[in-house]
């Protein structure tokens, strides 16, 4: 009998323990640990911070559903990994020991990195996290009782953009249903060296579309921007041009602002020697595992994948859900292989998928793979992507709690692209 323990229970660990639970044999166990007790489905975020939302509707009790299909969970802080001697060590002294480790932990917020940011202890908000979605949600209501200059976007080394432009954009929707539109300016402020960009060296005609949407709401933007420092109330950002040099340095005031981060891998996880590259994210190989420790699997925000391409400004790839789910249904196979005495054999498609809420309408992309040259590049904007996020989000939900083992973005990658053809017709 073999333990397989699953590091995180976000969009990737919990669907990895229910199909490593549907897969392999029941004299194997299973245990997923966490360092919350509850799933957050984090897409859902950037409707939270401005009351769309509440925490009852985004999240869920892990141990209760994780449970019911005869899978452990452990809650509490991983302190460090015992890479040597196979065993998580708790915060709290306790120690799970392992026969194979899947890590999907996620990414640590490395508000650190830009001075003043972060909203625990710096002056700008995030949609990250439920809680920090929740402390977002507070000082957007200041913002409507006292209305001014509203600064959103995503500093150096940022490697997920989409969830900036969502929140932008449902913003001024609110803004605008709240007749306080009118008295607060906007300005996008991106490490991205064009708008569209998205990590991705753009997707289709993003940059078309997406500056078309900034400029139909009256959001100006500043791209290839490094933030230099938070203080109260303000934002030092540097411009650079293509070759990197300074053009520009601009001195923005904001009554509230929301800047994704940086990401760096999670402190136990980069502390293992010969894992992580230097930012802390861990290396595999093309199948997902660990080349200094053959029995560590890893999938998700936390792997390393170089950028697309060198920009100005630092900025990383980004990994999507659907990517994230080949990632970790090659490794599940890739398990099983092993404790059936078969090689491993299974690799990710790296592909990415996207559905992108802009308040009264939406933007979903298609890109086969990630990583250009694509065979798919697919763009679409429009109301009935609102609407598609809406129900993927109460789909992914009530597959989280049946205990889901099949390819949910998969199926839903052909759903979508199948309504934009009917719509195109």
């Amino acid at each position: 009998m073999a333990h397989i323990v699953v590091l995180g229970a976000g969009i990737g660990g919990m669907p990895a323990a229910y199909e490593l639970r549907e897969v392999l044999d029941r004299k194997h166990e299973i245990t997923v640990v966490n360092a919350n007790e509850y799933f957050q489905f984090v897409p859902s975020n950037p409707w939270l911070a401005v009351g769309w939302r509440n925490r009852e509707q985004v999240t869920l009790p892990i141990g209760t559903y994780l449970q019911k299909h005869n899978i452990n969970f452990v809650a509490g802080w991983v302190e460090t990994i015992d890479a040597a001697g196979n065993k998580l060590v708790l915060k709290d002294g306790r120690e799970v020991a392992y026969d194979y480790l899947l890590i999907a932990t996620g990414p640590r917020l490395a508000f650190d990195e830009v001075e003043g940011t972060g909203p625990v202890n710096g002056y700008t908000q995030s949609v990250c996290t439920v809680e920090h979605a929740e402390k977002s949600y507070a000082d957007f209501l200041k913002l409507v009782e006292n209305p001014g200059h509203v600064i959103v976007g995503a500093v150096q080394f940022a490697s997920c953009f989409g969830p900036a432009y969502e929140y932008a954009a449902i913003l001024d929707t609110e803004l605008r249903k709240r007749r306080v539109r009118d008295r607060v300016p906007m300005t996008f402020v991106t490490s991205e060296p064009y708008v569209g960009h998205l990590g991705l060296g753009g997707v289709g005609d993003s940059r078309g579309l997406l500056e078309h949407e900034l400029r139909n709401r009256h959001i100006n933007f500043i791209t290839n921007a490094r933030v230099a420092r938070v203080e109260p109330g303000k934002m030092f950002v540097d411009q650079l041009n293509a070759e990197g040099e300074m053009v520009k340095q601009h001195e923005l005031e904001f009554r509230h602002a929301m800047m994704l981060p940086g990401f760096k891998g999670v402190d136990p996880v980069a502390g293992v020697e010969g894992l992580c590259n230097p930012r802390g994210f861990v290396i595999v190989d093309e199948h997902q595992r660990s080349p200094k420790y053959p029995n560590i699997f890893s999938a998700g925000v936390c792997i390393a994948i170089p950028p697309v391409e060198a920009t100005p400004v630092p900025t990383g790839a980004p990994k999507t859900g659907y990517m994230i789910e080949s990632m970790v249904t090659a490794i599940v196979h890739n398990i099983k292989a092993e404790l059936t005495g078969y090689p491993v054999a299974s690799k990710a498609s790296w592909n990415a998928f996207c559905l992108a809420d802009l308040g009264d309408t939406g933007a979903a992309f298609v890109a086969l793979p990630q990583i250009p040259p694509r065979n798919v590049t697919w763009f679409k904007k429009g109301k009935w992507v609102h609407w598609a996020k809406i129900a993927f989000e109460k789909y992914f939900m009530r597959k989280m709690r049946q205990g889901v083992s099949e390819p949910i973005f998969e199926k839903w990658v052909l759903k979508i692209m199948g309504v934009a053809r009917l719509k195109e017709h």
